[in-house]
């Protein structure tokens, strides 16, 4: 895999990151809502940081990462980048960050569970959910969310009912939900989500509760996709 990856206005380094640039990340980045004040939590690379600052332009962006090679790698890139004065990383886990709180919450979380280890330890940390539980999780959003901010993330389909059952517990309640198929015939594999503290009404209508598609049976980016990633892919 390459040791970086260049989008319109910003390019990624990624040798030192156990997590590289994929689809997850550039559909959180790309489809969550924004705020003044955002939070991404295990910001890896820096790459949903940096997506969030060219929509967002006036937000002031915080990444926090537990580890420390992928934490200089994102400050790398993100100083390399037109949004350095938008974006601060930290090297930090999220049940010891302290902070005033934050209008938006972003992530692409840890989320294997039962599955078995990887050799490589920073791996198994950005993979597994035993560095941050998803109850460790939410008890970090509940603290640093305002009342009318949105959480929004990226996980996994059969994740749903444990990540949307802690959210609950914490009185977070589903304000948008998208559903992804990487090809019409396969079944959904991902699944967008935001939250709010119960503050804000779901989005309305099929929005709220949508399936995209990513490519085409011949392999082609959908229209979808297409409109969604336009200012980031440079292809």
């Amino acid at each position: 895999m390459s040791s970086s990856f260049k989008f319109k206005q910003f390019e990624i380094h990624q040798d030192h990151c156990a997590m590289k640039v994929g689809t997850d990340g550039v559909l959180l980045g790309a489809w969550a809502e924004g705020g003044q004040r955002i939070l991404d939590i295990g910001c890896g690379t820096g790459l949903i940081s940096l997506m969030m600052a060219q929509r967002f332009e006036d937000s002031e962006i915080t990444g926090i990462e537990i580890d420390r090679e992928a934490c200089l790698q994102a400050q790398e890139n993100i100083a390399a980048s037109p949004f350095i004065s938008q974006i601060k990383i930290f090297h930090s886990a999220l049940q010891n960050f302290q902070s005033n709180c934050f209008d938006c919450i972003v992530t692409n979380p840890p989320f294997f569970e039962n599955s078995l280890s990887s050799p490589d330890p920073k791996r198994d940390i950005a993979r597994h959910s035993t560095s941050l539980p998803f109850s460790a999780l939410f008890e970090g959003v509940d603290r640093l969310l305002v009342d009318k901010g949105v959480f929004s993330a990226v996980i996994p389909v059969e994740a749903e009912d444990g990540f949307s059952s802690e959210a609950y517990l914490k009185g977070l309640r589903p304000h948008r939900r998208t559903l992804i198929k990487t090809t019409p015939r396969k079944p959904p594999k991902r699944l967008l989500l935001a939250f709010s503290k119960g503050s804000l009404p779901p989005v309305d209508g099929e929005t709220f509760n949508e399936i995209q598609t990513l490519f085409t049976a011949e392999g082609k980016r959908t229209e979808w996709y297409q409109k969604l990633t336009a200012e980031f892919y440079i292809i």
